[in-house]
């Protein structure tokens, strides 16, 4: 029997941490306690995109969204939404509108205003856990139109149509990908899904398997019918463990329902998927290395070609596409490949799924058109910059990715716009630095994963990347040289053209574009020995001003006893024994200690 009311919580990383189980069960409780368990039913959901704003709370059919739910508020809010039919305004984030193409118009935020939901079209809307909710969204309506309509080079015409590129990262062309896999004539072939998300700061993958494992898994399987392929394979991190345990269920439903396994929805094609977990090396999100990893070898890429559709898993042609390109698939068949491709730029069709993280205002996921500016997500999107601060630069493409200024600001988000910046779109990642960080340091912090994460395979990688990050720590340490920028440049240049896989290819990007767009900063951590970010410690000096009170604070604080002075005189820091720690400057209440 339908209910009145259908109250839909957050499950995604950000709310689960903000106790959104917790809220659940205290609503279940309440409602209970308040006899309307037959008008309510209680839904989860994925990642709805909002995370700053965890727990988000859906009530139904009003669409009103609840943000930063907690289980004290939930007595007042079914009393008040529920019972007296007056939505707890103080609770309710700012409405507008967003329009669904599966769904409804719901009330929603500014933070969609910009947006367009494709690959995420379902998350924060369907349980993730019920077939059923996926089926009312038209789930699996492009799997039975392509099996009772379609031929499987019709299906790949369709993809090439679309424009669609791969959203892994290198942007190659999906639809020529399948082309080149069906064209090979073997016994057996493999689909794969790369769901090894390892970019810090990066959930794009994983939040769209936990909001919506059935569309990855529809788009798998069309794929295998398009390429003539009857096994399927999803390479996903061991840390995703609520990821893994999602798509484990929607894989058992989508065989009950005759979606997946022998002779699917009565035709004559068969295909099924199986999941192995990755133990999270960044370098296995590079498809040759994945391959190694899946057969039960080391993760480490190989030269190519021969390229993984001629010669990928077992030597079998295989087709590795990833979780967001996957999701996309079914959408294409059902609405068209001119719908499709009427989005975005003339090279770069349909949207592409960020993870905003860093200092900005609205943490999350959010989809955009290919061409909306950097502009528009970080500042319109994304909320600007938090506490007033000015925007420094943004990094784009994960750990890989290129650290652009404000100057580029009115980028547009494609892959040639943002290559001709000097940066990469990458997988999604996309992080946010204010005038508080400093952008040697950044490149470091970046250089040192995509150095700790090397395979060690090839040379120029291996020990490229080490040499580098040297320079940059001794840098960031104030023993930098006269000739140590060039030395970057000149290393990263040869890393680039000389490594065997894209890790390698692309791990100096960070340190040359800091030293591109913010090459001031080096030379002054080289000639100066200043951090004006005031971030590196070594660089770092305090002294005593005038404002001393002498209250003491600062020399209790002081861990290698470099603060002298007596109570209510001014105090003294030996400079020779300050180890530039910052404790001083930390506990000072009246600005009597200059940071310079």
């Amino acid at each position: 029997m339908p209910r009145e009311y259908v109250i839909t919580l957050c499950d995604g990383p950000s709310c689960m941490q903000q106790k959104s189980k917790e809220l659940k069960a205290a609503i279940e409780k309440e409602l209970e306690k308040q006899s309307l368990s037959n008008k309510a039913r209680i839904n989860i959901s994925g990642c709805l995109g909002m995370c700053k704003q965890g727990p988000v709370m859906i009530i139904n059919p009003s669409y009103t969204i609840y943000g930063n739910v907690t289980e004290k508020d939930v007595p007042e809010i079914i009393t008040g939404h529920l019972v007296k039919k007056q939505p707890v305004k103080r609770l309710i984030i700012e409405e507008d509108h967003l329009y669904n193409r599966f769904f409804r118009v719901f009330g929603d935020v500014n933070f969609f205003g910009k947006q367009m939901r494709i690959a995420l079209r379902n998350c924060g809307i369907i349980d993730p856990e019920s077939i059923d909710d996926y089926l009312s969204v038209r789930g699996y309506e492009a799997l039975a139109k392509v099996l009772t309509e379609m031929a499987p080079a019709q299906v790949i015409e369709t993809v090439k149509k679309s424009g669609l590129r791969g959203r892994g990262g290198a942007g190659f062309p999906t639809g020529i990908k399948w082309e080149l896999t069906a064209r090979e004539v073997n016994d057996e072939k493999f689909v794969i899904c790369n769901a090894d998300e390892g970019d810090p700061g990066a959930f794009m993958n994983r939040s769209t398997i936990e909001g919506d494992p059935h569309a990855v898994i529809e788009g798998m399987i069309i794929g295998g019918y398009a390429i003539g392929s009857r096994k399927g394979i999803i390479y996903i991190r061991a840390e995703y463990p609520l990821a893994v345990e999602r798509l484990k269920r929607a894989l058992a439903d989508a065989r009950l329902g005759g979606f997946l396994g022998q002779n699917i929805l009565g035709s004559d094609y068969s295909f099924d998927i199986e999941i192995r977990l990755g133990a999270g090396a960044f370098v296995c999100g590079e498809e040759t290395a994945l391959i190694h990893s899946i057969e039960g070898h080391r993760g480490m890429p190989r030269p190519r070609p021969p390229f993984p559709s001629v010669q990928g898993l077992f030597d079998k042609p295989t087709l590795i596409n990833n979780v967001e390109t996957w999701a996309n698939v079914p959408v294409i068949i059902i609405d068209g490949a001119e719908w499709f491709s009427s989005i975005g730029t003339q090279k770069s069709k349909g949207t592409k799924v960020f993870a905003l993280a860093g200092k900005i205002n609205n943490t999350g996921l959010v989809e955009v058109p290919m061409g909306t500016t950097l502009r528009e997500i970080i500042y319109d999107i994304g909320g600007g910059i938090p506490n007033n601060k000015t925007f420094k630069a943004v990094q784009t493409g994960g750990p890989s990715g290129g650290c652009l200024s404000a100057e580029y600001l009115d980028t547009p988000i494609d892959y040639e716009s943002l290559a001709k910046a000097g940066s990469i779109m990458g997988s999604g990642g996309m992080i946010i630095i204010d005038e508080d960080s400093c952008m040697v340091n950044i490149a470091k912090f970046f250089l040192e994963f995509t150095q700790n994460e090397s395979c060690g395979k090839c040379t120029p990688c291996r020990e490229g990347t080490k040499r580098m990050l040297e320079i940059l720590t001794r840098i960031t340490e104030g023993k930098g040289k006269e000739g140590d920028i060039e030395k970057l440049e000149r290393l990263g240049m040869m890393i680039k053209k000389a490594s065997l896989c894209g890790l390698g290819q692309s791990a100096p990007n960070p340190v040359l574009s800091t030293i591109k767009n913010f090459r001031v900063e080096y030379e002054e951590h080289i000639r100066d020995k200043k951090c004006r970010a005031h971030f590196c410690t070594a660089l770092l000096a305090y002294e005593v001003n005038e404002k001393c009170v002498g209250c003491g604070a600062c020399k209790k604080a002081c861990p290698v006893g470099a603060v002298s002075g007596t109570l209510k005189n001014k105090h003294e820091i030996d400079k020779a024994k300050c180890v530039s720690c910052g404790a001083c400057y930390k506990v000072c209440k009246f600005g009597a200690i200059k940071r310079y």
